[in-house]
C-alpha cells in the first residue's frame, strides 16, 4: 500500500537532485454557487494554490458569476458546452468526439463561449478542458483558430501538432467507473507519484506539470479530506512549486 511517506521520498528525490516538482489544480463541472464550492474555495484559500474551475456554459448561472468575484486566484475555463455524450451505447463517453461533424462541434463549442463571454467577461482564460477528457483530433485542430489558447484532458502529454498549449491532469481522486467515490489515498498517492517519478527519470515530459484533478460536486468526505491533505503536505514541500493555471497556460506555448 502506497503511503504519504513514499510521497514524501519521491519529493525528496527531487529535492536532492536541484529540481522543483510543477504541480497545478483543476477541478471541473462548475456550474453554480454551492456549498460544495464554498468548501472548494476555502480549500483554494488555505491552500494559496492556484486553482482552474472548468464550468459547463450550457448550464453556468449568475450565481457562480457572483460567487467568484474577488477569488483573485481562481480562473475559469470552458468545461464543453453541456456535458452530454454522443458516443453510441458501449463505446467510451465523449461531448466532443468524432460522432458528430466537427463544424457542429466547433458550433457548440463557440456558443459556449459566447455564454462564458456574457458571463465573465474578459476575465475567463480560453483553455478548453473536454468533457470526459476525450476530443477528436479534428475539433483539437480546430481550437486555434477558434480563438483558443489551451487544452487541457487526462494522462500525460505527448507529442502532437496540435498549435496551442497542452497541459493535463494526472491525479484524478474519484473512481468513476463503479461507485463514483473517493478512489482512496493509496490509489491516489500511486498516481502522483507514477507522474512524479516517470518525469524524473525521463520517461514522461518533464515540462509538464503534474495535475491534480478535483470534482468539488461529487467528492464524498474522504475526498475532501485527501484533497486537504495533499494540498497540505506538498505546499509545505521545499522542492515542490505550485502553478498558477492562468500564467502557466499563458508561458507554455504549444506543447511537444
Amino acid at each position: 500500500m502506497t503511503s504519504w511517506s513514499d510521497l514524501d521520498r519521491e519529493l525528496d528525490n527531487w529535492a536532492a537532485a536541484g529540481r522543483m516538482a510543477e504541480f497545478w489544480w483543476r477541478d471541473d463541472d462548475a456550474v453554480s454557487a454551492t456549498p460544495a464550492l464554498d468548501r472548494l474555495l476555502a480549500l483554494q484559500r488555505q491552500s494559496d494554490a492556484g486553482l482552474a474551475l472548468a464550468v459547463i456554459p450550457a448550464r453556468a448561472d449568475e450565481s457562480l458569476v457572483r460567487r467568484l468575484a474577488g477569488e483573485g486566484e481562481v480562473v475559469v475555463f470552458q468545461h464543453g458546452w453541456a456535458h452530454a455524450n454522443h458516443a453510441p451505447p458501449g463505446q467510451p463517453k465523449a461531448e466532443l468526439g468524432s460522432h458528430r461533424l466537427p463544424s457542429y462541434v466547433m458550433g457548440e463549442l463557440n456558443r459556449g463561449a459566447l455564454v462564458l463571454d456574457r458571463l465573465f467577461g474578459p476575465t475567463w482564460h480560453r483553455v478548453l478542458v473536454p468533457p470526459h477528457n476525450r476530443i477528436a483530433v479534428a475539433v483539437a485542430h480546430g481550437l486555434s483558430a477558434a480563438g483558443y489558447v489551451g487544452l487541457s484532458v487526462d494522462k500525460p502529454r505527448i507529442s502532437s501538432t496540435i498549435p496551442l498549449s497542452r497541459i493535463n491532469v494526472h491525479i484524478d481522486i474519484m473512481e468513476w467507473s463503479r461507485t463514483r467515490a473517493f478512489l482512496g489515498d493509496s490509489l491516489c498517492l500511486d498516481q502522483v507519484i507514477a507522474h512524479l517519478r516517470a518525469k524524473r527519470v525521463g520517461e514522461a515530459d518533464a515540462a509538464e506539470p503534474t495535475g491534480f484533478l478535483t470534482h468539488h460536486l461529487a467528492h464524498d468526505e474522504s475526498a475532501w479530506q485527501f484533497a486537504a491533505a495533499f494540498l497540505a503536505r506538498t505546499t509545505a514541500h521545499a522542492a515542490v512549486r505550485w502553478r498558477d493555471p492562468r500564467r502557466l497556460f499563458a508561458a507554455e506555448g504549444p506543447g511537444p
